[in-house]
């Protein structure tokens, strides 16, 4: 629904959730006493539309709630909580971090931040660690959700923006392969792009469920495969051999654009469509078919058709070989001719509001500002440059987020953590280690506006701004940044993060210097990302508020316009050549090998974790609005007919889960729309509903990420008793 024309009070701003970054509009509510401080309407913005989700409809519930976090609360000798003043917990945190500093080293204390967080606050946390703590040991949550993507899209193009095209891109496609998303229910806005594609027959999703995106093919709208899971590595080989062998692939792209084409044709050469068809389940015909429509389809787009684009989420990159599937699929892409054209191209679909923005600026264990690598002698030089500081004062790289968080409080790791924006008690695999590792710590400090699950083990609770109430800027999924707006002044007693690190930093004697203005912040990012992969230095804060359309890269070198419908920076990546020093794009042969531990042995199921259409990430937000967890309160097995009668379950009834990790009990919910060896369960849950009790820690020896999507496990009938 598209917002009414504005007045003097409406704000127009984005919506907290996830990285579509939905257009909204805030005007004060009618007083205090009303349910939320702000009426909040969909604007009419590129990515939705003037629509928004239910989560998004919602969000001003939270901004009033009566669990919001008010004042800071330190840790009592008796175990509970109990409030304190700012000064008190500045200093009290300030003294922890020195003398943790001074006994065990500066590695010791460590910082986790977040997606979520503004550009501002994910830069200045990255100096933060570096320059106040003086710590390696940062590393974020993005690590869970872009890391696979990320990595496989700088090896093939030498940079990684997870869509390198407008998403209005894909409003004229004629044919999009969806692998691993979820988007009906992730970010239902993003279903209006896909429009045109299902109207031409040519919406292909992969994916081991029948979810509401693998729904929409229905109807002669597409086709939907469903590999058997841990297998779609395999489906894209396979898909490349046909490519290949058919000579379906476009010769002149490939001898201007590309290196590495011999190898690549040597390594699917025995991935004939028959071989793939035994390994993954999904039909010779189907992978054939599959291939040939591909092909068609970008030739015609090449003559004025419109265009193709392959496109990838978690479902496919949460593996233990998921910069290794995602690299397929980008070979599929280039093998097609699409990348760098206005004929489609290659993405990825980010999944936090600022997942894009959050892992350019400096909270990754190995990156600066502006995409710099912590490794390179220059990019250190010019980021001290910015700071102030000698290049020997920043850290090197750290480690990664599951090591950082399996290794809390033993010897090779951190024994004070910094925890901003993130719930790593239900977010992180094998959930249960993690936990231990908290409270091994001598001093856990989390910054949150709700008491999370991760919040409740704390030592100190630091009460933090919610998006409505400051400012600053975020990057959505295309690479577009954006302004956030503060609409109403926050709570007594809560503070900005900018603030609280601009405290700390003070009272550590910290060099450079940190402001706790949002917009003196981004001046400074600006600087430090001028020359990178990353440039933001042609980003002006007031074109942004007068509503220009700007893309990253944009150094002081683009023209900005703030003419409604012209973007201005980089909004389509490498139409002049690809970020290598010779231009050209990467083939990168790959090979199945482990996604993880095995699937299908005896008595096992395969299981398939993600989201729920009312809810987000670990719930934290969304299980706190009645409407969202009176819709789904708790979590529910989805389970095959046959399967769930073969163990004796039925409808409704308590189920255990197992595994060597731990143990998850649900409600069993009878679903043709699984495999028979597989189980789905959703992650947004805690306590004994925690589906990450059962995930597995193995991780991708490229990207660092854990291998989500790949745990076996085994199911056990339950009683009714609660």
């Amino acid at each position: 629904m598209a917002s009414s024309a504005v007045d003097t009070r409406t704000t127009p701003t984005h919506c907290p959730y996830c990285a579509l970054q939905c257009g909204i509009s805030l005007d004060p509510g009618p007083g205090v006493e009303a349910r939320e401080p702000v009426l909040l309407a969909g604007r009419d913005f590129e990515t939705n539309g003037g629509a928004l989700c239910r989560k998004g409809y919602s969000a001003g519930n939270l901004l009033n709630h009566p669990e919001r976090l008010r004042t800071p609360l330190r840790r009592a000798e008796d175990g509970s909580f109990e409030p304190i003043g700012w000064d008190e917990a500045l200093d009290m945190l300030a003294q922890r971090a020195a003398d943790i500093r001074r006994e065990h080293g500066a590695d010791a204390v460590a910082v986790f931040g977040a997606g979520g967080l503004t550009n501002e606050k994910a830069y200045q946390l990255g100096k933060f660690a570096r320059l106040a703590l003086g710590t390696s040991r940062i590393d974020y949550n993005g690590r869970f959700c872009m890391s696979s993507a990320a990595a496989a899209g700088n090896r093939a193009f030498g940079l990684d923006r997870g869509l390198p095209f407008p998403l209005a891109d894909l409003d004229a496609a004629s044919m999009i392969l969806m692998l691993g998303s979820n988007v009906a229910e992730t970010m239902p806005p993003f279903v209006r792009h896909l429009e045109h594609a299902r109207a031409c027959g040519g919406l292909i999703v992969v994916d081991p469920r029948r979810s509401p995106t693998a729904g929409l093919c229905a109807d002669g709208s597409g086709r939907h495969l469903q590999p058997t899971p841990g297998t779609d590595l395999q489906l894209l080989l396979g898909l490349a051999h046909v490519l290949l062998a058919e000579n379906l692939v476009d010769d002149r792209y490939l001898a201007k654009r590309t290196n590495g084409l011999p190898g690549l044709r040597a390594s699917v050469a025995g991935w004939w469509p028959e071989r793939v068809a035994a390994a993954t389940g999904v039909p010779a015909t189907e992978i054939r078919r599959t291939a040939r429509a591909l092909a068609a389809t970008a030739d015609a787009a090449k003559g004025g058709g419109g265009g193709v684009f392959i496109l990838t989420g978690r479902g496919v990159e949460q593996h233990a070989n998921g910069t290794d599937t995602t690299t397929a699929a980008i070979n599929i892409a280039l093998l097609l001719g699409l990348p760098g054209t206005l004929g489609g191209g290659f993405g990825t679909i980010t999944g936090q509001g600022n997942g894009q923005g959050g892992r350019e600026h400096g909270q990754k264990a190995d990156q600066l500002p502006g995409y710099r690598k912590i490794t390179d002698p220059a990019d250190r030089a010019h980021v001290a440059k910015v700071w102030g500081v000698d290049p020997e004062t920043i850290p090197g790289p750290g480690i990664p987020a599951t090591e950082l968080l399996h290794t809390l409080g033993t010897e090779s790791g951190a024994r004070m953590l910094m925890v901003h924006g993130s719930n790593p008690v239900l977010s992180s695999p094998d959930a249960s280690k993690v936990l231990a590792g908290l409270r091994r710590l001598d001093f856990l400090v989390v910054c949150d506006f709700f008491l999370s699950e991760t919040a409740a083990e704390a030592d100190l609770v630091l009460p933090v701004l919610q998006w409505a109430e400051e400012e600053g800027t975020m990057t959505n999924l295309e690479g577009r940044v954006l302004r956030r707006r503060k609409a109403l002044e926050a709570p007594t007693g809560t503070r900005g993060e900018l603030w609280i690190l601009a405290e700390l930093a003070r009272r550590l004697e910290s060099p450079g210097t940190f402001s706790a203005d949002a917009r003196e912040v981004f001046e400074e990012l600006r600087l430090a990302s001028a020359g990178g992969l990353a440039d933001y230095s042609g980003v002006d804060w007031d074109d942004l508020d007068a509503g220009a359309a700007v893309y990253w890269p944009c150094s002081t070198e683009h023209a900005v316009s703030r003419i409604p419908g012209q973007r201005s920076g980089t909004p389509r990546l490498f139409l002049d050549g690809f970020a290598h020093p010779d231009a050209r794009a990467r083939f990168v042969p790959v090979f199945p090998g482990t996604s993880g531990e095995p699937l299908h042995t005896a008595g096992q199921l395969a299981l398939v974790t993600g989201r729920l259409l009312e809810h987000y990430q670990s719930g934290t937000q969304t299980r706190r609005v009645a409407e969202l967890a009176g819709a789904a309160p708790g979590a529910r097995l989805e389970i095959h007919p046959a399967t769930a009668r073969a163990h004796g379950i039925a409808e409704g009834q308590r189920v255990a889960v197992r595994n060597g990790r731990g143990e998850v009990v649900a409600r069993a919910s009878l679903t043709t729309a699984v495999r028979l060896d597989t189980v789905f369960l959703p992650f947004h849950f805690a306590g004994e509903q925690n589906a990450n009790l059962l995930t597995d820690s193995a991780v991708d020896p490229v990207s660092a990420m854990p291998a989500f999507k790949n745990a076996s496990v085994s199911l056990h009938a339950l009683g009714d008793e609660s």
